[in-house]
C-alpha cells in the first residue's frame, strides 16, 4: 500500500500496485487534491500498464468523486494506460447511472461493491 494523500475527510492510496483507491467521504473540498495526486501517480506508470480504480468506499455520492473519476480516466487516456477495472459504492453506481456517464469509462468492468457479495444460500 502507497499513501497518496490523506486528508481528515477522505485518503487515497495504491493498492496491489495498481489499484487507486479512495476511502471516506469525497466532497468539493477534497474533489482537487483527489484528482491532482491520481493524476500525478497515473503520469508515473509505464505505457501500457493496466490500473483499477476502487471508490466502494466512498461514503457520499458526489457530482465532485465523478468529476475526479473523469479526470483520472483522461489521465488513463493521455499517458496509454490501460483502465481494467472501476469499482462502485453503491450511491456512486446510483448517481453514474443517474447522470448516464457509464459509457464514458473505458473499463473492461465496472461493478458496485454489491455486486461482488456471495450469494445467499
Amino acid at each position: 500500500m502507497s499513501l497518496l494523500l490523506e486528508r481528515e475527510d477522505a485518503t487515497l492510496e495504491v493498492v496491489e500496485g495498481n489499484v487507486l483507491t479512495i476511502r471516506g467521504e469525497a466532497d468539493f473540498d477534497s474533489a482537487g487534491p483527489l484528482a491532482q495526486a491520481g493524476r500525478h501517480w497515473l503520469a508515473d506508470q509505464p505505457a501500457e500498464t493496466q490500473v483499477s480504480f476502487d471508490l466502494t468506499a466512498v461514503e457520499v455520492a458526489s457530482s465532485a468523486v465523478l468529476s475526479v473519476l473523469l479526470v483520472w480516466v483522461r489521465s488513463v487516456q493521455k499517458h496509454s494506460l490501460h483502465l481494467e477495472r472501476v469499482a462502485l459504492s453503491r450511491p456512486l453506481r446510483r448517481l453514474m447511472d443517474i447522470t448516464e456517464l457509464g459509457p464514458l469509462l473505458p473499463a473492461r468492468e465496472t461493478t458496485c461493491r454489491e455486486d461482488e457479495a456471495p450469494a445467499a444460500s
